[in-house]
């Protein structure tokens, strides 16, 4: 019986010749990621004794969660990181305006295939788009990792989804990727690692690929894991880091469950409030009036996103009463946006562009909801609070129909444009 990617990965990771499903196992990260909580983290890490860092080439720090920082204590939260950065050698440290830290551990070449990832926030899972075993943990791990360059890891039950056909013009992988949600759930996943197959998955380009492996952490994944392939590859031509080799599952890998889907069946969608699960057709809830629609974030803040946005907005304004927040994912989003002259076009039609972090989607600032208020969001996550205000209502749903609402002044499918 053949191995699936997480039992080969993690195997070899191990130094072992074989591992199963539920085996716990000793491994040694290639990349350690955290961001704005790397604070909390090395106050942990000092607590466990250890005055210097076991490795700090694997340690990459990326600020982005409050920034520019919203307040006094976000503003001392920063300094003490980069203390912390410097005192320990940290090479690999993004300051305030590089970007989301998911995108700037793919952009800088982190992310590759065969690559064990952890990082201390869930939407760590990203980088299995790019072949790579990428998963979060949390913060006293991290300061664990800090100190011993290792962890143990639990190796997970394994889902394949196979993806047949493809997408129609107008659905995007963010469509996608809330129709598996919302029929397998938001515990559906829980713990497994969720392999994506298929004509459909093979026929996206890296960004829409990277929005599948980040919506499955809202499934519960221990981690997610796409094949790499030529497109993957002439990605990384340019950005690897260092020499890779991709690891594939066997033909006849044991899974917990496979799950088929036919492409051409799916359809805009988006995840009703409160719940990334609630999940329905974008004409069942058309006409829903809106507050704000807000652009960006790890999900859907990268170019290709921001194309899409600007081809519907072009020529159009934001509906009177409406405030459109645009933020890019990263600072070369952002400079690759500015010359397309997506930026203008968003400007021309009345949104706000903010400077590249995760702004709202935490709820830390630039886009608060106010009470009562309803946003459609281009982000992964609608629970109450989720934006900074639990009295408010989102609505997750693709960069088209976040654009059309926009103009709209209520939710709409991008083709009743």
């Amino acid at each position: 019986m053949g191995h699936t990617f997480a039992e080969k990965v993690l195997a070899r990771k191990a130094g072992l010749p074989r591992v199963e499903a539920g085996q716990i196992v000793d491994v040694s990260p290639d990349v350690a990621l955290s961001h704005d909580n790397t604070a909390s983290i090395a106050e942990t890490f000092r607590q466990i004794g250890v005055m210097r860092l076991a490795r700090p080439d694997i340690h990459v720090v990326v600020l982005d969660h409050a920034c520019p920082a919203p307040s006094t204590t976000h503003a001392r939260n920063h300094k003490l990181i980069r203390q912390f950065v410097r005192e320990q050698a940290i090479k690999h440290f993004y300051d305030v305006g590089y970007g989301i830290c998911h995108q700037v551990l793919a952009e800088e070449g982190f992310a590759v295939p065969g690559a064990l990832i952890v990082g201390a926030d869930s939407h760590t899972t990203t980088a299995g788009a790019f072949g790579a075993f990428a998963t979060g943990i949390g913060r006293s791990e991290m300061a664990v990792v800090m100190a011993l360059a290792s962890i143990w890891l639990r190796v997970p039950e394994s889902l394949k989804i196979v993806v047949h056909g493809r997408l129609r013009e107008g659905v995007t992988s963010k469509d996608l990727a809330l129709h598996v949600i919302g029929h397998l759930g938001a515990e559906g996943g829980n713990y497994r690692s969720v392999e994506w197959h298929g004509e459909g998955i093979a026929a996206l380009d890296m960004e829409a690929r990277m929005v599948i492996a980040n919506m499955m952490a809202e499934m519960g994944a221990k981690t997610a894991f796409i094949p790499p392939d030529e497109v993957t590859f002439a990605w990384l031509k340019t950005r690897a880091r260092q020499p890779y080799e991709p690891i594939y599952p066997d033909p006849d890998a044991c899974y917990e469950r496979v799950i088929e889907y036919d492409a051409t069946t799916v359809e805009p969608v988006v995840a009703m409030p409160h719940t990334v699960d609630n999940v329905v057709p974008v004409r069942e809830v058309a006409g829903t009036r809106i507050d704000q629609a807000f652009l960006g974030t790890c999900t859907n803040g990268r170019l290709s996103d921001l194309a899409m946005a600007a081809r519907v907005l072009e020529g159009r304004k934001v509906a009177p009463g409406v405030r459109l927040i645009v933020i890019p994912a990263s600072r070369r989003v952002y400079l690759d946006a500015l010359d397309a002259g997506y930026l203008r076009t968003f400007v021309e039609a009345g949104a706000l562009v903010e400077s590249p972090g995760c702004g709202p989607c935490m709820g830390n600032h630039l886009g608060i909801p106010a009470e009562g208020e309803v946003v459609v969001s281009a982000a992964n996550r609608n629970f109450q609070g989720r934006m900074g205000t639990r009295d408010s209502r989102i609505y997750l749903a693709s960069p088209l129909v976040v654009a059309a609402s926009a103009i709209a002044g209520a939710i709409l499918h991008p083709d009743d444009l």
